[in-house]
């Protein structure tokens, strides 16, 4: 190639434009049984050159090369094999008894938002219920909440729970509260209570939160408008009506055996189900035979509840309730299709035209978000949020494509509010997980990963798939590892606060995540099981089963979470269940069953929008060959092989600058590092060159990175850490942990903290400091920060020091506030 284009460019001069198209080059590289031989044809050539040669020369030897010669001819054919990724399904695969499992599931999960969200929380879904030590309501909501009850109301009614007239009075119901809250450009608040509507402080808009809401509100629409050109009822709505019948004869069969003994109405119950069951498998889908066996049941599900109820009044028991409740459940069903199928043509054509007025209310309202201004210019990152009070953006920014303001960002980009630029600010870099690699997150939980994926696609084959296949598997070999379920993702745990109301925390795999002591807290959430049904659907049915059998399966679902951190478990219990239900966590387990059972109903809905459609080529991205890996910390590699192994790591605290055991903190990302001693000293490395210069004397130990404090007014001088000013301090306290070194002191009415990071992507140190007057008149502080650049190894600047510090220049750049220095 080289030849030739020297002597077109010297000699010829012709055929100077010629080229490849990217089609050409796409088919010639093309790897196919026909195209690997091609190109590895030189050694098979060789190969069967020395074969004719050794049959001809009749050396005899010839069954020794024979292994070799095989196969060097049948390299081509394996180095296709090795090459060709694993073949992805485009459609899960449920077996029946999974599909039953999970929907029941779903339907447990369904029975929260019917008896919380009520008329008394203005029709808006509740954060939180806790059901220990005293039951509670938390009369709170998000956005979130919002968008995912409303996909929830939308899911019951593909899941033939409720009609469509019942779901679009739930859906108007809301949306009319929705409509009267208060907002800013068109987003709502984080926070919410229900029952005056006001905003609760501080006021703040999340980016996260507005991105849920948007897009989930865009889902919602096109159902809306699915609807008025499907009409009626849904595809296979006895199957809703059967999932009561299920979990009616459930709560009938764990009824305690003394009661269920002593009454002579069971076995009649029992028939009634029967009778139900057979009926429903009978019911035509249309016309008069529909009508007919509507009426049929709606009579045999009035007798069923009046036998519950007698049943539950006879013996008083509470356990009566669940069948109550399940049993009244099914006609309350029956009622709603009766409903939807006894419109008049009139009726139909309102009911259309109620639909639409949903579609366009919901379509306004993710429109009317502006995310120009949650979006920071300079970053091109959106911010985590805007803080109302101060009219200012938090400085901290969503930078990871694994996480989940993956769809915020994605719908800012489709609404055309952020630039597609944006898309590719987000960081890639991958983490190995088995023989593949993926996106590695902030967390390493499965809310990161899948929340984005109830609404918006994942193709077959691209990064993001890949990414969500492989974490999936890492959750569950990581639960067998340990002997536990697997399922991590943040969630409430066995923590309270002085009410005694669990606390929330964010949990996840060791080596998926950048944040550090990930290792340390075992704590499994079942709605990440329902996420990851999405990817798994009969691993997550088999995982239910087996969290059901350790009790965590209430009322309303699956409870919150189960806890098996040692430090936080009572003397002498294996784990701790999390009594709560999540609002948007119960939405999530619907929505993503909805997503398995029904072929991806939400994503079909969201990506049939237009603007959506327009930016799906994001989506597609394909694993990158040359991308950023960023490998696990040794102790989260080694991390808890078991669950005795789950500790917290340890915190040292420290009260004095001068022990008599020099005691020092390293941090380190695996190529910078930061040592720092408890008097404020240490040293700075980047590989094998020191940053900063540093002695080992124990007796000074006055060489390091520092920040002096002065007294503008007073003139006094002292330093955030003991060194080098070396002046006593009315108090100073030191902590040392593995992610962080924290120096606090304080000088009479003011009081310094300094902390010390290395980052764990960036080859970069960050030291924060802050600075309080506790007193009651206003102080001038002047602060200097100092410190002795090396830019070499250690051992030639102890050579000659002075030598080495006339090759290191600095300059100012005031654009950046920054001094650069080089060597």
């Amino acid at each position: 190639a080289i030849s030739r284009t020297l002597y077109r460019l010297i000699v010829s001069r012709r055929n100077l434009l010629a080229w490849v198209t990217a089609e050409q080059a796409s088919l010639r590289s093309r790897l196919d049984m026909a195209g690997v031989y091609r190109r590895m044809s030189g050694g098979v050539i060789v190969t069967l050159g020395a074969v004719v040669i050794d049959y001809f020369a009749g050396s005899g030897a010839g069954w020794v090369g024979a292994p070799f010669a095989v196969l060097w001819i049948a390299a081509p054919a394996v180095a296709l094999w090795i090459s060709r990724s694993p073949r992805v399904a485009s459609d899960l695969t449920v077996t029946d008894a999974s599909a039953l499992e999970l929907r029941l599931v779903a339907r447990r999960t369904w029975r929260f938002f019917e008896e919380f969200v009520t008329a008394d929380d203005h029709m808006l879904p509740p954060d939180n219920f806790q059901e220990d030590p005293s039951p509670v309501l938390a009369h709170r909501t998000s956005p979130t909440n919002l968008g995912l009850y409303l996909l929830s109301a939308v899911s019951a009614r593909d899941f033939g729970w409720t009609g469509t007239i019942e779901a679009v009075e739930r859906l108007e119901a809301t949306l009319k509260t929705m409509g009267q809250l208060e907002q800013i450009r068109g987003h709502f608040y984080n926070w919410y209570d229900t029952r005056d509507l006001r905003p609760l402080e501080p006021h703040y808009i999340s980016s996260v939160d507005s991105g849920n809401l948007a897009a989930h509100l865009i889902t919602v629409a096109n159902a809306a408008r699915e609807w008025t050109v499907a009409g009626g009822l849904p595809g296979d709505f006895a199957s809703g009506a059967r999932d009561a019948l299920h979990l009616a004869r459930e709560a009938l069969h764990v009824l305690p055996a003394s009661v269920r003994s002593q009454s002579v109405m069971w076995q009649e119950l029992e028939d009634q189900f029967n009778d139900i069951d057979t009926g429903l498998r009978e019911s035509g889908n249309s016309g008069n035979d529909l009508t007919t066996r509507l009426d049929e049941l709606s009579s045999n599900a009035a007798t069923v509840v009046d036998i519950a109820q007698t049943l539950a009044s006879d013996s008083g028991v509470d356990a009566f309730s669940d069948l109550v409740f399940w049993c009244d459940a099914f006609p309350r069903s029956i009622l709603g299709w009766q409903n939807d199928i006894a419109q008049t043509p009139d009726g139909a054509r309102a009911l259309n035209q109620r639909l639409l007025v949903v579609e366009a209310t919901t379509r306004a309202m993710a429109t009317a978000m502006d995310f120009d201004f949650l979006f920071d210019p300079q970053r091109r990152l959106l911010s985590i949020g805007y803080r109302a009070a101060d009219g200012t953006l938090d400085p901290s920014s969503y930078d990871l494509l694994a996480s989940e303001a993956r769809l915020a960002s994605f719908f800012a980009i489709a609404k055309c509010d952020v630039h597609s630029r944006h898309w590719f600010r987000l960081g890639r870099q991958v983490t190995p997980v088995g023989s593949g690699a993926a996106l590695i997150s902030w967390s390493g939980s499965m809310f990161e990963y899948l929340m984005p994926s109830l609404v918006l696609r994942a193709p077959a084959g691209s990064l993001l798939e890949q990414t969500n296949r492989l974490i999936v598997r890492r959750q569950m070999s990581y639960g067998a590892a340990l002997g536990l379920p697997w399922g991590m993702s943040e969630s409430a745990y066995n923590g309270r606060d002085l009410e005694f109301t669990y606390q929330y925390s964010n949990f996840g795999i060791p080596g998926l995540g950048l944040k550090r002591g990930l290792s340390a807290e075992a704590v499994v959430a079942p709605y990440a099981t329902a996420l990851a049904a999405m990817v798994e659907p009969e691993q997550a049915a088999r995982n239910f089963a087996r969290l059901e059998s350790l009790g965590a399966l209430g009322r309303y679902g699956f409870y919150e979470a189960i806890d098996y951190t040692r430090s936080r478990l009572p003397e002498g219990t294996p784990f701790a269940i999390v009594r709560a239900f999540m609002a948007h966590h119960q939405g999530m387990t619907v929505v993503a069953i909805a997503n398995v059972l029904l072929h991806g109903i939400m994503r079909k809905r969201f990506h049939s929008e237009p603007r959506i459609q327009a930016t799906e080529l994001l989506l597609q991205e394909r694993t990158p060959r040359s991308v950023s890996v960023a490998h696990p910390r040794a102790e989260e590699v080694r991390a808890a092989p078991r669950l005795d192994d789950v500790q917290v790591p340890d915190v040292r605290r420290l009260d004095t600058a001068n022990d008599v055991t020099p005691q020092v903190n390293l941090l380190s990302n695996g190529r910078y590092a930061v040592m720092v001693t408890a008097s404020g000293s240490g040293y700075s490395r980047w590989g094998d060159h020191a940053v900063t210069r540093w002695h080992e004397d124990v007796t000074r130990d006055d060489t390091g990175s520092y920040f002096f404090l002065r007294d503008v007014e007073s003139g006094e001088l002292w330093s955030a850490g003991y060194q080098p000013c070396r002046g006593m301090p009315d108090d100073y306290a030191v902590t040392f942990a593995e992610a962080r070194a924290e120096f606090f002191r304080r000088d009479g009415n003011i009081t310094t903290t300094l902390e010390v990071l290395v980052s764990p992507e960036d080859d970069a140190a960050v030291r924060y400091l802050s600075i309080t007057n506790s007193g009651s008149r206003v102080r001038d502080i002047e602060v200097t920060s100092y410190a002795e650049l090396v830019l070499a190894p250690p051992a030639s600047d102890s050579a000659h020091q002075a030598f080495s510090k006339l090759f290191v220049q600095t300059e100012y750049v005031e654009r950046h506030g920054a001094i650069l220095a080089t060597r």
